[in-house]
């Protein structure tokens, strides 16, 4: 979403490169293109007023004349004005001391209020809490039966004593629901609501009484994050009729230009507590503003990424794979597939790979990394028996063409398939032995890179020849000698990328 903001920064800051001093003319054309591409990313002329006011007051200040590098001291304020035009510190849900916590969900129509309700209880589910999804949408054709099949999906109870489709009474229903959730147990209770106009003075009417009802610790404004503009004119109508505790942004994932996330916070003073970022109940995660202003400026999002692979890898999986490594068993077939359905778990690779820094000059290769390629590999290896998975040594001629007819591919993919793993095995044991990666001279004094008696016994043979030699008086032609004598003794080894996976070769080319 924010793909067109961190493009033109990024351009911004590299007229900034190199320079050891900002004179006021560079801060102030600085300043100017910074404003221009938050109006081009549809951010509400105040909030651009007011941070470009403050990133051009710091710009001039003592901070940056002082800094050995004033325009990474510049990025580093927008980066910090940006957190705080994002809400500052990460908000957190208000959980009940007694009884339920109740979380009550508000929105317009169309905003994703049913599908966000079931990836916030699946959210809880999974930190613990054990969540009721409570139908109160009774207006929306089908709105109940949706919640159903999404509270399903999610594995969590859905309380729907009403049908919907117009009957019913929402207040009822969600004073059924509290005492529903105290005889079963559960402590987070998630009320969708029926989507309404904010102009619809009847309709948010019953808001307000399915508010009464509800009691709710916790009231969650559902923003579409494409509507721009719009999407702040719709928060500060809720506000003033309804009132909110915090905004939950959906469709992140878009290509909208992403002004409702930087505008909304400023605009209300409500922090945005969630992201809904995909189309599965698992693309959802909480709000940090300064991660997300790390995106914007192409700094990469680790502690996202390393948060997504401890949910995706199995910590007993992870120990497993360390101690065969570490002792030096093959790296099977098996193994790579078990490692391989991991990182699908975490998301498309394109997504995985954005988060790294540095990235955001390689959105055009990201963007042509295909995922299919990953569900191809697994259908080759899932076509060998388990001893051909173990030792892939035995793939002879005939078994490479029954397991391309089984997986739908053909016999290359399976050769090339098996060519990478044998890189792939390789790299694994030269770890495992504490070495550097396959192709790379050992380095002397790292440990278990001490190498075999033979190789010792050449390094010392090669020594002494060294110290027969009649040695130069010049330092530097003496030094060129034992760089030529290293050289000639280190073994003939390359790095050849093809042996990388597909999608690395796509990256490099």
């Amino acid at each position: 979403m924010f793909a067109s903001l961190s493009d033109r920064l990024a351009s911004t800051f590299k007229g900034l490169r190199g320079k050891g001093r900002l004179s006021e003319a560079d801060v102030d054309a600085t300043v100017r293109e910074i404003r221009t591409a938050l109006l081009e990313a549809d951010v509400a002329l105040p909030v651009v007023r007011q941070f470009a006011a403050t990133v051009k007051e710091r710009a001039l200040s003592a901070e940056v004349s002082g800094a050995l590098n004033p325009a990474q001291q510049v990025v580093k304020i927008v980066h910090e004005e940006l957190v705080t035009v994002l809400g500052g510190e990460t908000a957190r849900l208000a959980y009940a001391k007694t009884g339920p916590t109740v979380i009550l969900l508000a929105g317009l129509q169309g905003a994703g209020k049913t599908t966000l309700a079931g990836k916030l209880a699946l959210h809880l589910k999974n930190e613990g809490h054990a969540p009721l999804l409570v139908a109160a949408d009774l207006q929306r054709p089908n709105a109940v039966d949706q919640l159903k099949v999404v509270g399903e999906r999610a594995g969590v109870a859905v309380f729907a004593p009403e049908p919907g489709n117009g009957v019913g009474d929402p207040v009822s229903v969600t004073k059924q629901a509290r005492e529903h959730a105290v005889a079963k147990v559960h402590d987070v209770v998630i009320v969708d609501t029926a989507g309404r106009l904010a102009v619809d003075a009847d309709l948010m009417q019953q808001l307000r009484d399915v508010r009464d009802a509800a009691r709710p610790d916790n009231t969650l404004l559902v923003v579409d994050a494409m509507i721009g503009q719009d999407a702040v004119r719709t928060a500060e109508e809720f506000a003033e009729g309804v009132g909110f505790d915090a905004v939950v942004l959906t469709k992140l994932d878009g290509d909208a230009r992403g002004g409702a996330a930087l505008s909304v916070v400023t605009v209300t003073g409500r922090p945005i507590m969630f992201a809904s970022v995909g189309e599965k109940l698992t693309d959802f995660e909480s709000f940090h503003p300064d991660r997300m202003a790390s995106r914007i400026l192409d700094m990469g999002d680790v502690l996202t990424l390393i948060e997504q692979a401890e949910k995706a890898f199995d910590a007993e999986q992870a120990e497993r794979m360390a101690r065969k490594v570490s002792s030096g068993e093959d790296f099977t077939l098996e193994d790579f597939l078990e490692q391989m359905q991991a990182v699908k778990k975490m998301g498309s690779l394109g997504k995985i790979l954005g988060m790294l820094p540095g990235m955001g000059d390689m959105k055009a290769q990201l963007e042509q990394v295909d995922d299919r390629e990953l569900d191809r590999v697994a259908a080759i290896i899932q076509s060998m028996t388990p001893a051909e998975r173990q030792d892939p040594k035995i793939l002879n001629g005939s078994r490479r063409a029954r397991i391309a007819a089984g997986s739908g591919s053909s016999v290359s993919d399976v050769n090339g398939l098996v060519e990478r793993f044998t890189q792939a095995q390789k790299m694994m044991k030269q770890m495992g032995k504490g070495g550097g990666m396959p192709g790379m001279p050992p380095m002397p004094g790292m440990p278990g890179m001490g190498g075999s008696k033979k190789s010792k016994g050449k390094m010392a043979k090669s020594s002494k020849s060294a110290k027969g030699k009649r040695r130069s008086g010049n330092p530097a032609k003496r030094a060129q000698e034992a760089q030529q004598v290293a050289v000639s003794d280190a073994p003939a080894q390359e790095f050849d990328p093809a042996t990388l996976p597909k999608e690395l070769r796509d990256l490099l080319d």
